[in-house]
């Protein structure tokens, strides 16, 4: 049986995270009289006013406990967009007004950045914002730390996930749950092993990825847009951040591509990250216990995977 957090369990986590964040934000020497949340989904988001700082503190996670791991991502992060900032990326950067770590509280880990006012009288442009991503791509070939290979497809999370997901018959039925184990049975070691990718794809070049559909976390500031949300920035192929947009924004990004002088994506590799986006799809119904409201965004996608070929003819 699954058991879903109740509206009242949802509030109370939300004002569990706000509070860590006044909290850790004021040990770091901040005035926070006015918290005020921006954003309430998979991370609890709040200016932290009348500061100018804005605190992410993420709550819907695969493994809610394991704040190393959580806080090593976040690193990662900051370390990136810090570097894209200094090459004059147009990107959220850290808060300069906090250090540049990551900072536990209260059973949390969050992570410290500008208050950037919001033109919401723009209308994203996903299309324009794909072709874009094409710029990012370009910026990010220099930056000069180490990131995991594919760590944004998270192959641990789809593993554990498909393994408990027959204890939740009422978010998927058997025959997809057993389709998509075959599925990862396929796909997974070409996620887990960067040399099993370049032998599957010879010729296709690896750089710093942002990991998680930029195209969709393109901030429109009343000064101009902003790359975001790097959360899940990795080393990996660039259809990696096209993944399930469709021919339409691929071919917008490809127009960027050559722009830049870079290269066009990929068609096999797009088939790669799109079959392998679906099984993350699969894995992150483990989730909708913790924030229900994700079913109804995640059903249609389920529903799409059904009428893919089985690995999106990755097995051919």
């Amino acid at each position: 049986m699954t058991t879903f957090l109740t509206p009242q369990q949802l509030a109370d986590r939300t004002s569990a995270a706000v509070g860590a964040a006044v909290a850790a934000g004021r040990r770091l020497g901040l005035t926070v009289t006015d918290p005020t949340v921006l954003h309430d989904v998979f991370s609890v988001v709040v200016h932290l006013a009348p500061s100018p700082v804005v605190a992410r503190i993420p709550t819907v996670l695969p493994r809610p406990d394991d704040l190393v791991a959580l806080a090593r991502r976040q690193q990662d992060e900051l370390d990136v967009t810090r570097w894209l900032a200094g090459q004059g990326v147009p990107v959220i950067a850290p808060s300069p007004l906090v250090p540049h770590k990551p900072v536990q509280r209260d059973g949390f880990s969050m992570t410290f950045w500008p208050f950037v006012a919001e033109d919401r009288d723009k209308e994203a442009d996903y299309v324009a914002n794909a072709e874009s991503v094409a710029d990012l791509h370009a910026a990010m070939r220099g930056y000069p730390g180490r990131l995991e290979f594919l760590s944004t497809a998270e192959p641990r999370f789809i593993e554990e996930s498909l393994a408990l997901l027959d204890r939740h018959p009422a978010l998927i039925g058997a025959a997809e749950l057993d389709r998509a184990r075959r599925e990862w049975q396929t796909l997974e070691p070409l996620v887990r092993s960067r040399s099993a990718f370049e032998a599957r794809f010879p010729g296709v070049d690896l750089q710093p990825v942002h990991g998680d559909s930029p195209p969709a976390n393109i901030f429109h500031g009343v000064d101009g847009d902003l790359y975001a949300d790097f959360e899940l920035v990795t080393l990996g192929p660039v259809e990696w951040d096209l993944a399930a947009l469709g021919p339409e924004h691929e071919s917008a990004y490809n127009r960027g591509a050559r722009r830049n002088g870079t290269r066009s994506l990929d068609k096999e590799v797009m088939g790669f990250v799109n079959a392998v986006t679906m099984l993350r799809v699969v894995a992150t119904l483990t989730l909708v216990p913790q924030l229900p409201e994700l079913m109804e965004y995640l059903r249609p996608a389920v529903d799409h995977w059904r009428t893919m070929p089985f690995a999106n003819g990755l097995d051919d």
